[in-house]
């Protein structure tokens, strides 16, 4: 996802250093409808084998400074496959956004990214045994009637959006079980798929189909940018998860969304059918009844905290 996780520890203080940091990571990811389209003609494959290849060169050399190198030494085979199978999971979600983005399904994108805390409350039901209090139940089925009333528009179910979700919500719930830091995991995810994304740019090269080479430097330091365009809000998003209550992040992480909706309605000019919009609006109202509930509920815990023993 062009995201992260809000499933975590909250934080007792509110930053201003911390919630600039969040929302600049968060303007980054939402923006990334103005980037993708700039790597063309490479082809959606050829660009996911550029981001993951240099996010892990670059991610190196951040690692390598940062002396976190240790982190991943430790690391035990179940870690490493843990690892792996996430790096699949966020490759699959970024492959299927670049390639929506490229397709002209900016909208349908941006759903995803609306759905997906709602997918990680699912997730966290079926494959952890959450229980779910009233309001988050209600949440979801407005979600599920939201996305019926999205395929009955489209004769299909958005299956951008709730492949992008559902991606997105594997890779967090398997990354919440791995022991890393953002940027050694994020170093790791990279460096695990690192020689698949090579073998997939040298038979793009290989076989004349490749664009590294024939479109100028300007083409080439495109593709070289995927690797720190990726990385970039992820570090940013790092710091403000230290400084940031998880409220404040569920909060702030509609900015995303947000920025790709409009860039797909106001930029892109996608056309949205007024009973799609009747599934964004549900979609809105389950996620004002989720923060809503989200914010109150640490709150309590807050104050639950804070107060004095009896």
């Amino acid at each position: 996802m062009e995201g992260v996780s809000v499933l975590r520890a909250e934080r007792p203080a509110l930053s201003g250093r911390g919630v600039g940091a969040a929302v600049a990571a968060y303007s980054m990811w939402g923006l990334f409808p103005a980037f993708w389209p700039l790597l063309a003609p490479a082809a959606p494959v050829e660009v996911l084998a550029h981001r993951i290849g240099w996010t892990a060169v670059l991610m190196a050399g951040v690692l390598a400074v940062l002396r976190g190198w240790g982190e991943l030494a430790t690391l035990r085979l179940r870690s490493w496959l843990a690892v792996f199978a996430g790096g699949v999971f966020i490759a699959v979600n970024w492959g299927v956004y670049i390639g929506s983005v490229f397709a002209g399904l900016v909208i349908e994108a941006a759903l995803g990214y609306f759905m997906s805390p709602l997918v990680s409350v699912l997730l966290a039901v079926v494959v952890l045994r959450e229980r779910l209090r009233p309001a988050q139940w209600a949440a979801v089925a407005t979600a599920v009637v939201a996305v019926v009333v999205i395929a009955v528009e489209g004769g299909r179910p958005p299956w951008v959006a709730l492949v992008l979700a559902t991606s997105f919500g594997l890779y967090g719930l398997i990354k919440s079980t791995v022991p890393l830091t953002a940027a050694a995991g994020l170093t790791a995810e990279s460096l695990a798929l690192g020689p698949v994304a090579l073998g997939v740019i040298a038979w793009f090269e290989l076989t004349g189909t490749g664009t590294m080479a024939g479109f100028g430097p300007g083409h080439l330091l495109l593709l070289v940018a995927a690797g720190p365009v990726t990385a970039l809000p992820l570090l940013l998003y790092a710091v403000g998860a230290r400084r940031v209550p998880m409220s404040t992040i569920g909060v702030l992480m509609y900015i995303n969304p947000t920025l790709q909706f409009l860039w797909g309605v106001l930029v892109v000019r996608e056309e949205v059918p007024p009973l799609r919009w009747v599934g964004f609006v549900l979609v809105w109202a389950a996620l004002v009844v989720f923060t809503v509930d989200l914010v109150r509920t640490a709150r309590s815990d807050r104050a639950a905290r804070l107060a004095p023993p009896a």
